[in-house]
């Protein structure tokens, strides 16, 4: 996919001086918490659009219990119910399978947009193990949401300690955004309890009672 296909399919990023968030995942399925994450990130960054990026395949996970990328494309447009929420298949597009290798073609897309990183603690927690990993946090600058038992974990983590001293007081985390990486922002906001794999365990029961 052409660097002009991307441009024109979120068309927002090419404002000047854009501030848009970028929420990846697998979205197996969408579920209010990513709503509720993706909301608090609007109004606490200021942020003008919050892209949902979709991966087709998140090299960490199993692609045996995943639905196919369409049928997630579909769910997380189902749930993306506010104005600012932009469900992408962005990085399909561009034919990146890696966030660091993403944000990278994403910078060069759009060089004149401000993004910013989204993820939960969880994924901090583990975001070590990711392919050229600290090139993220060099990359754009990051914003972390608090997930239910995850905190300790993802605050004494690998990548916790590598980046410390580029951690910002979360009263200034409106100013992150445009910030020159590596700076991130750790929010101990209030916690929703939903998870896709806690969705798809119920799913499982409920089809393994309809069949008894």
């Amino acid at each position: 996919m052409t660097a002009q296909a991307a441009r024109s399919h979120v068309a927002g990023a090419r404002r000047p001086g854009a501030r848009i968030g970028i929420l990846g995942g697998s979205f197996n399925p969408a579920h209010e918490g990513h709503l509720h994450i993706s909301r608090l990130a609007i109004r606490l960054l200021a942020l003008d659009e919050l892209w949902w990026m979709v991966s087709p395949q998140n090299p960490l996970k199993s692609s045996d219990d995943m639905a196919p990328f369409e049928e997630r494309i579909a769910s997380a447009r189902a749930m993306a119910r506010h104005p600012r929420i932009i469900v992408t298949d962005i990085e399909n597009r561009l034919g990146t399978r890696y966030t660091a290798s993403t944000l990278r073609a994403l910078r060069a897309t759009f060089p004149r947009a401000h993004f910013v990183w989204i993820m939960g603690a969880d994924n901090l927690g583990q975001i070590s193990r990711w392919q050229n990993w600290r090139l993220i946090f060099r990359a754009v600058p990051i914003a972390v949401f608090d997930r239910a038992t995850y905190s300790f974990k993802a605050l004494a983590s690998k990548a916790a300690h590598r980046f410390a001293r580029f951690r910002m007081r979360s009263r200034n985390a409106a100013r992150i955004v445009g910030h020159r990486p590596p700076a991130w922002v750790y929010f101990h906001s209030p916690l929703h309890p939903a998870s896709a794999t806690r969705i798809r365990m119920m799913r499982k029961r409920g089809k393994a009672r309809r069949r008894r």
